[in-house]
């Protein structure tokens, strides 16, 4: 990952008049919440405005979020032809995130995960998603995953399932003070939505353990 700019610890990676992406980084709300804690979508703002000397309110589109102690690539929208068109993309599932993730325990080298995910207002909702593993190092798994639905909590939640819960999870996997969750949205594919150039990009998840346990970190598909 090259990044094109840096905004209050944000790396931007890419901008142009209708698209931006940039990573978010772990422990940052991916929206404004009941916290009042800076958060990503704000800051994105300012850096436009900034960046481009914009007067009165900037509009950008939030495509999708991250879970506030994940990181990784997110995605927004300059105008709202560009949210239009992106978010169609995300519902036909063109837009493709994908993510890598530290599991605790040894998993099989690939396999796919489906199930039905209960939240709290009573709804239920199928998820499925693939893995494979890219490494075993004391006895923890490191994972690429690709998603085949956008459920709320899936990944963590579905691994958990699969006795795999995540390094770190404080919800789900038993994590500790001062664990950071082990899982990085790591790539980002989507059609521009003017051009119709099929971009992608790419971003490693950070060297600090348990990450650093693994040589391949490479968020690519062999």
């Amino acid at each position: 990952m090259n990044a094109i700019d840096r905004w209050h610890g944000i790396s931007i990676v890419y901008c142009d008049n209708h698209v931006l992406v940039a990573v978010k980084p772990p422990n940052l709300p991916s929206q404004a919440d009941d916290s009042g804690d800076r958060d990503m979508f704000t800051e994105m703002k300012a850096y436009i405005k900034e960046k481009y000397c914009k007067p009165g309110e900037v509009y950008l589109g939030l495509l999708h979020r991250l879970d506030r102690p994940v990181g990784g690539l997110m995605a927004f929208a300059r105008t709202s032809k560009a949210a239009s068109r992106l978010s169609e993309q995300l519902r036909a599932h063109d837009m493709r995130r994908g993510y890598l993730c530290v599991a605790q325990g040894e998993s099989r080298a690939q396999a796919r995960l489906e199930n039905i995910l209960e939240y709290d207002d009573g709804s239920k909702k199928q998820a499925a998603l693939r893995y494979e593993r890219l490494g075993y190092e004391n006895g923890l798994s490191l994972l690429r995953v690709a998603l085949e639905t956008g459920r709320k909590h899936q990944i963590r939640r579905q691994l958990q399932m699969a006795g795999l819960p995540l390094w770190g999870d404080a919800r789900y996997g038993g994590g500790r003070p001062g664990q950071q969750i082990a899982l990085w949205g790591a790539t980002l594919e989507l059609t521009h939505p003017t051009t119709k150039e099929r971009l992608r990009f790419t971003c490693p998840p950070p060297d600090s353990y348990p990450w650093n346990l693994f040589t391949n970190r490479s968020p690519e598909t062999d």
